[in-house]
C-alpha cells in the first residue's frame, strides 16, 4: 500500500510526497519541517504533523493559530481517508491512497497511474466473523482478528501452544504479557502477545517475523534472552526468559514515585552498557522507557535488563500497529526526541541517548523533564517535544551532583549533535562522575 500526499495549491504546487512505510510529515514554518512555509505567516512554526502507516493516515493540528483544515472544516485531530483534503492557508494537499508497494519514500513532481486498493473479505482468525479489508490485490492473504476478538484477547489471552500459561503480568497496546512455563523443559518463561489492530499482509509478517529473528541475535547480560516465536489463530507471540521482580517504572512507583539516587544510576547505567553493545551492532532501541527495563534482585545489587529491542519499529511498519500516535503510543511521545517525530524511519543511536536522559529524569524525580501534566493532550505533548526546553534535572532534584546533573541534561539536547554521541560514552562519563563524586 501506499499513501500519496498531492500537493494541488500553494507553494508547492505539483509536488507529490509518497509514503509506503510508517513515517511522519512535518509542515510549517519551521526550517526542519518536511513542507516548510517559512514565508506564510499564516502557519505556526509547527502547525500540524501527519503520521502515516499505509493505507492508514492520522492528522494532529499542533495548537496552530490559524488552524488546519480537513473537506473545509477545522480539526485538531483526524483520520484521513483517500480523495480527503487538507488545507492551511493556499496551501492544499489531497490524500490519495494506492495499491503500489514498491517504491520508498519519495517525492516526484509528476503524476502516476496507481492502481486503487480493492475492499476484499476477510475471516478472523479468532472466532471467524467476515469483515472487509484493504488489500493490494484480490487474491492478496491477509491475517485478521477482529475488534471484539482484540478486546476479548487484551482481556483474556490465550494459551500459546506448548506452554502453559500461569498469569497475566500485564496489558499494554500491542497486546499481553504473560507469564508461562515451557512445557518441554519446566523453564519460566514471559510470552507477549501481539494484537494487529488491521489486517495484516503474508508478506508483512514474514518481513516483521524476519526482523523479530534479527534483533533476536543480541545477546547480552542487560538485554533480556529471546526464545521462541510465532503465531496462533492470528495473534503473533515472542518468547523471553522470565525477569523476575518488576519494571524500573513500577519499582520507582512502590518506593514513593522515584528511585534512591544510586539505585536509578546504577540502573541507567546498566542500561547504556546494553545500549552500547546494541549500537555498536547496528540496532537501535527506539523506544526506550523505564517500563522496558527490567528489574530484578535486591537493592544495592539490581540487574537490569532491557526488553523489546526494536519491537517498536517492526510492530509499525508491518502494519499491524495502524497510527500509534492515535493509540496507545501516545502514553510515550514524551520520551522520544525532535527528531524521531519528525522522522520515524530514519531514527540514529543519538535518539535513545535522549529517551535515556528522559528516562533518568522520570526515574530520579517522579516527573518528566517536560511541563507536561497527566492531562496534557497528546497535540500538546508533541508541540512541547519541538518547541519546550527540557527542565534542568537539579531544579528537581538538588540532592544530585552537579556533574551528574550535567551529563543527564547533556543527554536531553534537543538539537541531537549537542548530546553524548555514544552509549558508551554516556556511561563512562556517569562512573567517572561517581568515582569522582
Amino acid at each position: 500500500m501506499q499513501v500519496n500526499l498531492k500537493v494541488i495549491a500553494g507553494p508547492y504546487q505539483g509536488r507529490i510526497f509518497s509514503f509506503t512505510q510508517h513515517d511522519t510529515f512535518l509542515i510549517g514554518r519551521s526550517p526542519e519541517a518536511h513542507m516548510c512555509l517559512v514565508d506564510d505567516r499564516f502557519f505556526s512554526r509547527n502547525h500540524c504533523l501527519l503520521e502515516i502507516n499505509p493505507p492508514q493516515s492520522f492528522l494532529r493540528d499542533l495548537g496552530s493559530t490559524n488552524g488546519t483544515f480537513v473537506n473545509g472544516q477545522r480539526v485538531r485531530e483526524a483520520y484521513l481517508q483517500n480523495g480527503d483534503r487538507i488545507q492551511g492557508g493556499e496551501t492544499i494537499l489531497i490524500v490519495e491512497v494506492t495499491a503500489t508497494v514498491d517504491r520508498s519514500l519519495s517525492e516526484t513532481t509528476q503524476d502516476t497511474l496507481e492502481q486503487r486498493p480493492v475492499m476484499v473479505m476477510v475471516e478472523c482468525l479468532n472466532c471467524g466473523r467476515r469483515e472487509q479489508a484493504q488489500a493490494s490485490a484480490p487474491d492478496e492473504k491477509l491475517t485478521f482478528i477482529c475488534e471484539d476478538c482484540r478486546i476479548e484477547l487484551k482481556r483474556s489471552p490465550q494459551s500459546v501452544p506448548g506452554y502453559e500459561t500461569l498469569k497475566l503480568l500485564g496489558r499494554g497496546g500491542m497486546g499481553c504479557v504473560m507469564l508461562a512455563r515451557q512445557q518441554q523443559s519446566g523453564r519460566a518463561v514471559a510470552i507477549k502477545t501481539l494484537l494487529p489492530e488491521f489486517a495484516v499482509s503474508d508478506k508483512a509478517m514474514r518481513r516483521f517475523m524476519r526482523e523479530i529473528d534479527v534483533a533476536a541475535a543480541l545477546k547480552h547480560k542487560n538485554i533480556v534472552e529471546f526464545i521462541d516465536r510465532g503465531t496462533h489463530n492470528g495473534v503473533v507471540y515472542l518468547v523471553s526468559e522470565f525477569v523476575e521482580g518488576a519494571d524500573a517504572s513500577k519499582l520507582a512507583e512502590v518506593r514513593g514515585g522515584r528511585l534512591a539516587y544510586n539505585d536509578g544510576i546504577s540502573i541507567i547505567s546498566q542500561a547504556l552498557d546494553a545500549l552500547s553493545y546494541a549500537h555498536a551492532q547496528g540496532y537501535i532501541h527506539r523506544d526506550f522507557k523505564d517500563q522496558n527495563i527490567l528489574v530484578g534482585g535486591e537493592s544495592p545489587n539490581f540487574i537490569a535488563k532491557l526488553t523489546d529491542f526494536g519491537l517498536a519499529k517492526s510492530f509499525t511498519q508491518s502494519g499491524m500497529s495502524g497510527v500509534t500516535m492515535a493509540g496507545e503510543m501516545a502514553g510515550t511521545l514524551a520520551y522520544m526526541p525532535p527528531e524521531q517525530l519528525r522522522n520515524f524511519r530514519d531514527v540514529k543511536p543519538q535518539s535513545d541517548i535522549y529517551a535515556v536522559g528522559m528516562t533518568a529524569f522520570s526515574l530520579l524525580t517522579g516527573s518528566l523533564a517536560l511541563d507536561l501534566t497527566r492531562k496534557t493532550s497528546v497535540n500538546d505533548t508533541i508541540r512541547a517535544i519541538f518547541e519546550q526546553p527540557c527542565i534542568p534535572l537539579r531544579q528537581r532534584a538538588p540532592h544530585i551532583p552537579q556533574p551528574v546533573c550535567d551529563i543527564i541534561d547533556r543527554a536531553l539536547a534537543k538539537d541531537a549533535s549537542q548530546r553524548w554521541q555514544s552509549a558508551g560514552a554516556m556511561r563512562m562519563a556517569l562512573m567517572h562522575a561517581l568515582s569522582a563524586g
